[in-house]
C-alpha cells in the first residue's frame, strides 16, 4: 500500500502574538524569527497514514511538500515519525500561490511521480490560513472520491478501508475502496507520536528529492492564482477606563447601563 501524506509548513501556531508580523506590502506574514513547524492537522495526517501502514503490515509512507528549502525541515520530521519518502515541489516559477495552484502542483507531482498510489491524506486545514480547500480540491484535480474529517483507518475487507470519521452528530463509518483521498482530523487515538532521538538524528541523513515544477509540467507562466489576499493587518486592541458616577447604587447602575448602551455592548 502507497500512501501519500500532503504536509504544509506554517509558523508556529504557538508563538507569541508579540512576535507576529505582517508586511502590508505583500500581504503576507513575516517569518522573522518566529520557528516554522509542520501544520498541525497535516502532522495528524501522518499520524493516520502511520497508524494504516502497521495496520496493514507493510506498506510505503511518502510525504510530500510544496515549498522553499526549509520547508525540508517539515519533510525531516515526517521521517524521524517514520515515513519512508520526503518530496519537495520547489515553487519557483509557479507564481503567487493559493489554495489551487498548491493543489494543482501536488497533484502533477502525484500523479507524475508517485503513481500507483492507494490513499492521499492532507490535514482537514491549514495552520496559518484555516482554508481547508487543498483537500477537496486535490480530490478533484486527481479525480478521486474524498472522505472528510477522518479520525482513525482501518483495512477491510476485499481490499476496502473503514475510516472512521468525525460529524456534528458523532463519529460514522465509511467504507471506502481505494483510491481515495483522506483528510484528517484530531481525536484521543490520532495524537502525533513523538519521535525517538535516533530517528530525528537518521533523518538528518536521508535524501530529500526535490521536483521542479518544469518536470511537473508546470514550467511557463506559472499557474494562475483563483485568489488574492486584499488585505492582512494585526488587530489593533485599545483600552480606555471610565468611572461611573452617581450618588447612589442604583444611579451608578444607570449610569453604566447607559454607558453600555452607548457603547452598543448591550
Amino acid at each position: 500500500m502507497h500512501l501519500v501524506v500532503c504536509v504544509k509548513q506554517v509558523l508556529d501556531p504557538e508563538m507569541s502574538p508579540r512576535d507576529f508580523a505582517v508586511d502590508p506590502v505583500a500581504r503576507r506574514p513575516i517569518a522573522g524569527r518566529a520557528p516554522l513547524v509542520i501544520s498541525t492537522f497535516d502532522e495528524i495526517a501522518l499520524e493516520v497514514a502511520l497508524q494504516l501502514r502497521e495496520a496493514v503490515g507493510g506498506g510505503t509512507v511518502t510525504a510530500l511538500t510544496l515549498g522553499p528549502r526549509s520547508a525540508d525541515e517539515v519533510l525531516r520530521k515526517a521521517m524521524a515519525m517514520q515515513a519512508d519518502r520526503a518530496v519537495r515541489i520547489d515553487p519557483g516559477g509557479l507564481g503567487e500561490g493559493d489554495a489551487f495552484v498548491t493543489a494543482s502542483a501536488l497533484a502533477e507531482a502525484i500523479r507524475r511521480k508517485l503513481s500507483p498510489f492507494d490513499v492521499v491524506l492532507c490535514g482537514r486545514q491549514a495552520g496559518d490560513t484555516d482554508g481547508g480547500q487543498v483537500g477537496p480540491m486535490l480530490a478533484e484535480a486527481l479525480g478521486l472520491p474524498m472522505v472528510a474529517n477522518a479520525l482513525r483507518v482501518r483495512p477491510g475487507p476485499d481490499g476496502s478501508l473503514h475510516v472512521e470519521r468525525e460529524t456534528e452528530e458523532g463519529t460514522e463509518v465509511v467504507e471506502v475502496r481505494p483510491p481515495v483521498l483522506l483528510t484528517a482530523t484530531n481525536a484521543e487515538s490520532n495524537v502525533p507520536r513523538i519521535p525517538k532521538v535516533k530517528d530525528v538524528m537518521a533523518a538528518h541523513r536521508k535524501p530529500i528529492e526535490v521536483m521542479a515544477p518544469s518536470e511537473l509540467g508546470l514550467a511557463g507562466e506559472g499557474l494562475p492564482a483563483r485568489t488574492a489576499v486584499e488585505a492582512l493587518e494585526v488587530p489593533q486592541q485599545s483600552r480606555q477606563c471610565r468611572m461611573v458616577e452617581g450618588d447612589s447604587l442604583e444611579e451608578r447602575v444607570e449610569s453604566l447601563v447607559a454607558a453600555l448602551l452607548e457603547l452598543k455592548v448591550l
